[in-house]
């Protein structure tokens, strides 16, 4: 008499690996809380970064004359054509926070822009307009407020060496904090804190009128 064994399909090794792996963490989870079990699943961490390394120096001539405090609301979702948000897709709520810097360019000042009458007692300045610097996202105070993701995104970011990342999320708020700037009026109080900084500093000097354009 013959007994016929069935080999067990590849789907359901692996299915039972995963399960195995699951029980295996969710004990060792459990395990970390008991006492006397605690540093052997606990966490240590170390900075192992080199030191850092000076690849140039420049030299700035920008008065920085005024700066705008932003915060702006991110709302992004991804889909995929012909599959459900369950199975495929993200969608992020995120919170920049950021600054933007308006500054004046001294640097571009000639001789030509600075003109002195011969009683020395009126300067007349040109000066070029105010610039708006590059958004800066401040990280202790942007956050996100919640994710969600398919099936298939979280097991991606089981082989991913950056799950759960935000870098287009942060992107986005870089860009809404750019756009809010140039809708702001900074680089007008820029410029008006910039001819005020220079009446007060020439006025210092002996001259009682000082004119401050902006052009260029």
């Amino acid at each position: 008499m013959t007994t016929s064994l069935k080999r067990t399909p590849g789907w359901a090794k692996a299915l039972t690996a995963v399960v195995l792996m699951i029980v295996v963490l969710l004990a060792g989870a459990r395990l970390s809380g008991l006492p006397g079990l605690k540093d052997v699943f606990g966490t240590e961490t170390r900075d192992r970064s080199g030191p850092a390394l000076l690849r140039s120096i420049q030299d700035i001539s920008r008065y920085e004359a005024a700066s705008g405090n932003f915060q702006v609301v991110v709302d992004l979702e991804k889909d995929t054509k012909y599959l459900p948000d369950a199975v495929r897709g993200t969608r992020t709520l995120y919170v920049g926070a950021g600054t933007v810097d308006a500054y004046v360019d001294l640097g571009k000042v000639g001789e030509d822009d600075v003109t002195v009458d011969e009683d020395r007692t009126t300067a007349t300045l040109r000066l070029p307009h105010a610039a708006l610097g590059e958004p800066a996202l401040d990280p202790d105070r942007s956050y996100a407020v919640s994710k969600q993701r398919g099936l298939l995104d979280r097991l991606g970011d089981l082989f991913s060496d950056n799950p759960n990342g935000e870098q287009a999320v942060q992107r986005l708020a870089v860009r809404h904090i750019g756009a809010a700037a140039r809708e702001s009026g900074l680089t007008a109080r820029a410029e008006k804190n910039t001819t005020d900084m220079l009446e007060g500093l020439l006025g210092s000097l002996g001259f009682e009128e000082v004119r401050v354009t902006y052009g260029g």
